[in-house]
């Protein structure tokens, strides 16, 4: 095979420098399936990686990009096929395993799911893992006894990828959902994908005592810091709160109180350690019950490979509304 084209991430005296370089199969990580990608995406994560305003890489140099999408070009596991259509999220890619911004990808055959039938390989990176680990929480939140009957769920950072899918799937589900932003120009956004109210985030009076009053049956929280130290507090008996993000700071304020006084329950949801039943069972639902009704709202841009390094700093300065594709080659 011939050199091919990937997006490799450095450091170099505890700075970090990224870009395009011409690499061969043997520069990449371990692995026994070998996948020609066609599309990922870009991650709150993957922005991190790629500018060095977050340690979300273990070892250096690594190809970033935490999803891919693709046709199985070799395999050494009997899984998997030539030609098979196949992804990969939530894997430790751009973390230990080379990533997806490249036009070849090597692998161990566990981290690769056979694309399920109904989903398309565009779909599953529009998807990707923001919209995987929506899903996992909302997956998440119904195993723990949450229902539409018990009332509202609020979702947090409600126009990022997260928290966009996870308004698509519990609306879908038949869940009254509220979406807090502090994104006022985006409520009609919001409003399309199923919120039935949008909340300002300015406009919130967060209180200091053990308990508020009870204003949601549940939440799924991607910004973390003093809105989730708020909403634990906010939750009414027997709810869940799913925790995902950490744009909001990686400290919660609260008491014990919530917890044996009204029972909630405060449930982290982690894609990369999750188990492939798992992962294969909530990639079923993703193409069926839980398949996005609002794709084409979610994904605001579609971009080619060339484009990736310019848009990493929009991400880290949360002007980013919905899901970015990045469409590697044909």
């Amino acid at each position: 095979m011939k050199t091919f084209k990937a997006f490799r991430i450095h450091s170099k005296q505890g700075q970090i420098h990224s870009g395009f370089e011409n690499l061969k199969l043997d520069d990449l990580t371990p692995g026994d399936v070998i996948i020609r990608s066609v599309y990922s995406n870009i991650n709150y994560k993957d922005a991190l990686a790629a500018t060095g305003k977050g340690m979300i890489l273990k070892k250096f140099p690594l190809i970033g990009g935490i999803d891919v999408a693709g046709f199985v070009e070799d395999s050494k596991d009997d899984k998997f096929q030539i030609g098979d259509e196949v992804l990969v999220c939530g894997a430790g890619l751009s973390e230990t395993l080379d990533g997806g911004y490249s036009h070849y990808v090597r692998v161990p055959g566990n981290c690769v799911i056979k694309l399920p039938e109904g989903l398309s390989l565009y779909q599953a990176m529009a998807i990707g893992t923001a919209g995987f680990t929506a899903a996992l929480a909302v997956n998440q939140i119904q195993h723990n006894g949450q229902s539409p009957d018990m009332g509202a769920i609020v979702v947090t950072g409600a126009t990022g990828g997260v928290g966009s899918y996870a308004i698509d799937y519990l609306s879908g589900l038949g869940f009254e959902v509220n979406a807090i932003s502090s994104k006022q120009d985006q409520v009609k956004y919001l409003e399309s994908l199923g919120a039935s109210k949008v909340i300002s985030r300015q406009e919130l009076s967060i209180g200091n005592r053990p308990l508020e009053k009870s204003l949601w049956a549940g939440a799924i929280d991607c910004v973390g810091g003093e809105l989730l130290s708020w909403l634990t507090r906010t939750v009414q008996p027997l709810g869940n709160i799913a925790v995902i993000g950490l744009t909001g700071g990686i400290e919660i304020n609260t008491t014990v109180m919530p917890f044996i006084l009204r029972g909630i329950n405060l449930l982290g949801i982690n894609s990369v350690y999750c188990p492939n039943e798992i992962k294969n069972k909530i990639w079923h639902r993703l193409a069926a019950d839980l398949k996005p009704r609002h794709i084409d709202k979610i994904v605001t841009q579609e971009i080619n490979f060339e484009q990736l390094p310019e848009m990493f700093e929009a991400y880290i300065q949360g002007k980013v509304t919905g899901r970015t594709v990045v469409k590697i080659q044909s």
